[in-house]
């Protein structure tokens, strides 16, 4: 199963986040010091924690200010408190063993402070509800197995019928449901009066099966819910305390684990979770550091000799697979000779941890930097908390790489990539190295504008704190840094959103070979129409070829009618999304190249319908149109429907205007930059 979304509740500072969606592969947490970002990812590890992880204490982790009022008053019980819901898709192997209809339900998981956990659904049969309808039936089913018990009854016992008064004794027609132990003891009053339903009387009988079936809704439910629980999967955090210390004492260690001796635990963890990767307890290889046999006892000798050739087996095969996954970050250009090999070396009571270098010098781990310290750190617990039963686990990484350069953690981007196309990773993050330009969809903004609402994460590209968005600004700023000036062919974009819809649309066409944009030429958002100018001019500068693409609304064509802008450009230079725009709209912008494509997804992706106003005002802008009818529309949040919708669909699937269209505007894109 894939988490598709989260929200925590209840957690220290965060008093409620809000459902946030949940990437498929990687998902990215962003936001300044003290917005709770650490929190949101402590909490959702309480899904399904490795073993040895404490649950939620309510002293410690609810949220301080209340905690008089709400637990030492026990006005609220912890037990109904939820702190971490997760909604789960289903993935094929999911479904073997579910009932019918349940085959395409989210499941939604919910822990509460009390660390007890509830499980529901959404799209699965609905729940029965005590009826008027199911009073009368089940009036009329007593009264029915009373006559037909009465023969064979003794004056003094009570009637079938007194039994089921006591069943549904609280039960509010309306609004109780038939569900746990409700619809058990339904269920059992039914299956214990069965014998006495005549035969004969199909109406009767038939009354007796509908209700049976009232109650198997609920069975069903706990079958789905027992089966979908059980592959839950293991949510595994890691931060910036764990390391793996270069020397370890084995026999000493083995004495602190026998005698639970593991006070500290982020200390020691580093040196678990090698252990477990090497596949030996400490006390195993601390008697093999010990151990001495004769050369008289053949078979002593052959079972040491075959224990230390393991060990070394062992050793080696676990140094060469780090040493590979350090490498491709490390060191990442593959013309490079890669000199660095790293070793996990036992000597006597001591394993070893030494990184050789390019001239066979072999100097311990802890002399190298504190970059290449974490990341050694990382991949043996990573590899280790990945085994057996966390092969599919999903990765909570809290702050990865703080202490890498800026390059290397582009370089461990892509690490986390390859981490998250077999484990779900939700990771958070200040660096704008650690953020790809073309990953801003994937981005979550946490924030807390003051104590009192706490914690937010945003799905969209928002926040009322810039703190919380200088990352994706500075990654940007980067990226365009590094690119505006390598490219001789540039087309400037008003924003971000344009740049989303030129690059993902331009791809499906190429795909489909009704056109190609220009591998050359490089897009570059300026964040407004007005700043387009700037950008054209600063490029111009630079003998560079450039271009503009502009929206037909108030703010293009005053970009369009500068000066500056016309005597660097030229008017064949300065593209118009109205030249290329079907349909109707007199003042068109990006969005409505797509318009009925954009409609479409916004009702089914965001349950934002504007179809009838649509189809009623076509010569109205799109956006202007969302504005007005949608009380939370955000271009951000349609735009990365939009890149989220191109993944799964190809070019025909646009509409044939729109596909005119776009192919026109890649035409004269390219031939404006030839």
């Amino acid at each position: 199963m894939k988490l598709i979304s989260a929200r925590v509740q209840n957690y220290r500072s965060v008093r409620d986040t809000g459902w946030f969606d949940i990437e498929v592969g990687k998902t990215i947490l962003v936001g300044p010091n003290e917005a709770g970002k650490t929190a949101v990812l402590e909490a959702l590890q309480r899904i399904h924690p490795p073993a040895g992880v404490r649950g939620f204490d309510a002293l410690r982790d609810y949220p301080r200010k209340l905690y008089n009022t709400d637990i030492q008053s026990a006005r609220l019980d912890p037990t109904r408190i939820p702190v971490v819901s997760v909604k789960f898709a289903l993935e094929e192997g999911d479904r073997a063993d579910l009932p019918s209809g349940f085959e395409d339900v989210v499941y939604c998981r919910t822990v509460y402070l009390g660390n007890n956990t509830a499980d529901s659904f959404e799209g699965a049969p609905p729940l029965e509800v005590f009826t008027e309808v199911v009073r009368k039936d089940l009036l009329r089913l007593a009264a029915h197995v009373d006559t037909q018990s009465a023969s064979g009854r003794a004056e003094a016992d009570p009637p079938p019928s007194a039994a089921l008064d006591a069943v549904v004794d609280r039960w509010v027609v309306g609004s109780t449901t038939i569900i746990g132990d409700r619809a058990e003891a339904l269920r059992a009053w039914l299956d214990a009066v069965a014998p006495y339903v005549d035969d004969s009387d199909a109406a009767m009988d038939d009354r007796h099966t509908h209700l049976l079936e009232l109650t198997r809704i609920s069975a069903d439910r706990e079958t789905a819910a027992k089966a979908l629980g059980a592959r839950v999967p293991m949510f595994v955090y890691f931060n910036n305390y764990f390391r793996v210390r270069p020397n370890l004492h084995l026999d000493h260690f083995a004495r602190r684990i026998e005698q639970s001796l593991l006070d500290d635990e982020r200390y020691d963890f580093g040196y678990l979770c090698l252990l477990k990767l090497l596949g030996f307890t400490a006390r195993e290889l601390a008697d093999l550091g010990n151990a001495t046999v004769s050369s008289d006892d053949p078979a002593a000798f052959e079972t040491y000799r075959s224990q230390l050739d393991e060990r070394s087996i062992k050793l080696n095969a676990a140094s060469v697979r780090l040493t590979s996954e350090i490498r491709s970050v490390w060191n990442p250009d593959p013309g490079r000779v890669e000199a660095d090999t790293l070793r996990v070396l036992a000597d006597g009571q001591y394993l070893k941890v030494v990184v050789e270098d390019d001239l066979g010098v072999e100097i311990e781990l802890d002399q190298r930097s504190e970059g290449f310290q974490w990341l050694v750190s990382f991949f043996v617990v990573f590899f280790a908390e990945a085994a057996d039963n966390h092969a599919n686990a999903i990765l909570l990484l809290d702050e990865p790489g703080l202490s890498l350069h800026g390059l290397k953690q582009r370089g461990f981007r892509q690490t986390i990539s390859r981490l998250a196309s077999n484990n779900q990773t939700i990771y958070t993050t200040h660096s704008p190295f650690l953020v790809g330009p073309d990953e801003l969809d994937l981005v979550r903004v946490v924030e807390m504008t003051d104590r009192d609402s706490g914690t937010k994460v945003h799905t969209d590209v928002t926040a009322g704190d810039p703190a919380a968005l200088l990352p994706l600004q500075e990654a940007l700023g980067y990226d365009l840094a590094q690119s505006l000036f390598t490219q001789q062919r540039n087309l400037v974009l008003e924003g971000l959103t344009d740049y989303w819809y030129l690059d993902a649309t331009a791809q499906l066409l190429r795909d489909a070979g009704l056109a190609a944009l220009n591998e050359k030429v490089a897009l570059v958002p300026a964040d407004s129409a007005g700043k387009v100018v700037y950008f054209a001019t600063i490029l111009h500068a630079n003998r560079l070829k450039v271009a503009a693409l502009l929206d037909s609304d108030n703010a293009g064509d005053n970009a369009a009618r500068q000066d500056t802008l016309v005597h660097t450009l030229g008017n064949k230079n300065i593209l118009r999304t109205a030249d290329v725009c079907p349909g109707e709209v007199t003042r068109p912008e990006i969005e409505d190249l797509l318009r009925a494509t954009l409609v479409h997804l916004a009702k089914n992706d965001l349950g934002w319908d504007i179809e009838a106003v649509a189809a009623s005002q076509p010569s109205r802008p799109i956006v202007d149109i969302f504005v007005n009818e949608i009380a939370d529309f955000s271009k951000y949040r349609l735009a990365k429907a939009y890149l989220r919708w191109t993944r799964d669909h190809v070019a025909t699937d646009l509409k044939e205007d729109e596909r005119g269209a776009w192919a026109d505007l890649v035409s004269r894109i390219n031939k404006a930059l030839k």
